[in-house]
């Protein structure tokens, strides 16, 4: 992956550590606004997350909810049916197989309905500090194809061609840091690669500057 070195050293640069921006006191909690944070924004997610969790914050309460109170709670997040169902689903689930804690190994995590990959990555690095992968977000699909360091959309793909590549000690801040940059300048529509501090070694800013 050409550049590989270079980018995630001008990106740590730049924006050092980052961590998640959805707002969570537990694993429980961190679940639960990563299924709702899917086609919607952080910032929306923590608006909602905020009432929802003064209500209701345990797998049983949110088991035991209606799922015309959830989809209610949650409308805003779009795709509110199925993510309430899947919420409650995994709600019970835990309480009932896992004795009310969310599991901490990737193979129990994707027993819980409306959990894959990018979801049990999320929950376990910044749930538990377990590194099982690289949660792999719209954010990382993009950047990581106009870096040229993957020629798919597909998560798994681009999950395991990472991982062969990336310190292990790297995966989390990776995800991160792109999902940053991605937001603040390699934005889907415009990016701004003209003012952009990694420009120099990035292939689709070569490509601009050439045109």
């Amino acid at each position: 992956m050409e550049y590989l070195t270079e980018i995630l050293t001008l990106l740590k640069q730049h924006y050092g550590v980052p961590k998640t921006a959805l707002r969570y006191d537990t694993p429980f909690q961190l679940l639960v606004a990563t299924i709702l944070s899917a086609q919607c924004t952080d910032k929306r997610v923590n608006i909602v997350t905020k009432e929802l969790f003064k209500e209701l914050q345990t797998p049983k309460d949110l088991g035991n909810v209606s799922q015309e109170r959830l989809e209610i709670l949650v409308k805003s997040t779009g795709f509110y049916r199925n993510k309430a169902k899947n919420i409650i689903a995994t709600a019970k689930k835990i309480e009932n197989d896992f004795n009310s804690k969310v599991p901490r190994t990737m193979d129990e995590l994707l027993t819980l309905p409306g959990v894959a990959r990018k979801t049990a990555n999320i929950v376990l690095s910044h749930g538990f500090g377990i590194t099982e992968g690289i949660a792999i977000d719209t954010h990382c699909i993009r950047l990581t194809n106009r870096f040229k360091w993957v020629k798919s959309k597909n998560a798994i793909i681009i999950e395991r061609e990472l991982m062969k590549e990336l310190p292990k000690r790297d995966w989390t801040t990776f995800t991160n840091l792109l999902i940053a940059h991605g937001r603040a300048t390699c934005t889907a529509r415009k990016p701004d690669c003209e003012n952009c501090f990694i420009n120099k070694v990035c292939p689709s800013a070569f490509k601009v500057s050439n045109i």
